[in-house]
């Protein structure tokens, strides 16, 4: 269960009071997400989600993060809203951590998106960056190209104990993007992390989006490269044209892409690779005492990572033009 935090329960309900929204009948942890302590609860007036924020995010961040997730709201993308207490306030302390309560959105995730599911998400993707376009307050994206060196000197030599020779494939690699990342492409507001698990579904119509908390400004082909990583490739590892068509179509059916997008999305797929790459590998190489969540496996992006290196076009993603 990724709870890094246990929450006395007294301490809980006296939290949740101070939101107004009814006593709290229960609180359970959830077992999905690495990065924070996220509980579903219920209280006498609906289903909520109450987050504490660890380690990983910074809390200068979180007044960006949680006005964010307000404004795309009011702008009509499904997200959860944050909760204001009766001071009017979005963020409090619980268990000596910042934290959230924000609301309940129905359905479910994806374990194996259909191509039907990534042309929602495409759709979706596009229309957040919409939302977002006219968002004043900007954060750096700490996790670009400037931040893999230092992830990748953080894991060292130990990422050969991983997988032989992948210290010297990360570092050739990243030596690439330092030299040639595309630049002045169009950008704002982007979600950054957009997997399976943090988009939901009825059927297959896209109910919601949810973890706002890799967001930050920069690129919005790179936001989709995120996603053709994330949502196109198969448990044997090939990459599924025709979830790749069908993305792209979604998302061109509200933002067509730009011919120097285009262009670009190859490298901005390899860089999205590396990154979750290097992150992965910095989480398996220091998994916290006690914690009870599996890392993910580095390795799945350093075989996708390969894909992208021998990707020349994107019409090879599916675009069809």
């Amino acid at each position: 269960m990724a709870v890094y935090t246990e929450v006395p329960d007294d301490e809980m309900a006296a939290f949740v009071a101070r939101y107004g929204i009814g006593d709290l009948l229960s609180a359970k942890g959830i077992a999905e997400g690495v990065e924070n302590s996220n509980f579903l609860i219920h209280t006498t007036q609906g289903t909520y989600i109450l987050t504490l924020y660890e380690k990983r995010v910074n809390p200068d961040d979180l007044p960006f993060f949680l006005g964010l997730m307000q404004h795309l709201a009011t702008r009509g993308v499904i997200c959860p809203q944050p909760v204001k207490d009766g001071r009017g306030e979005m963020l409090g302390r619980l268990a000596g951590r910042p934290a959230a309560i924000v609301t309940f959105l129905d359905g479910l995730s994806v374990r194996r998106p259909t191509a039907a599911h990534c042309q929602e998400l495409g759709r979706g993707l596009a229309l957040l960056h919409q939302a977002g376009a006219d968002f004043a307050t900007e954060r750096v994206n700490a996790l670009s190209v400037p931040g893999w060196r230092p992830l990748a000197e953080q894991a060292g030599t130990d990422a050969d104990k991983v997988s032989p020779g992948l210290s010297q494939r990360i570092m050739a690699e990243i030596g690439v993007h330092e030299a040639s990342w595309p630049q002045d492409l169009p950008r704002g507001v982007i979600h950054a992390d957009l997997f399976p698990n943090n988009v939901f579904f009825i059927g297959d119509k896209l109910s919601g989006l949810i973890d706002f908390y890799f967001a930050c400004t920069d690129t919005f082909a790179y936001d989709l490269a995120i996603c053709l990583n994330s949502w196109c490739f198969e448990a044997d590892g090939s990459f599924n044209l025709t979830k790749g068509q069908a993305l792209l179509a979604g998302y061109e059916s509200v933002r067509p892409l730009s011919e120097a997008e285009i262009e670009a999305l190859p490298q901005l797929c390899r860089g999205s690779a590396l990154r979750f790459l290097l992150t992965r590998l910095v989480d398996w190489l220091n998994v916290p005492p006690g914690a009870l969540v599996k890392p993910h496996d580095p390795l799945e992006y350093d075989r996708k990572l390969a894909f992208h290196q021998r990707v020349a076009d994107a019409r090879d993603y599916g675009l069809k033009r």
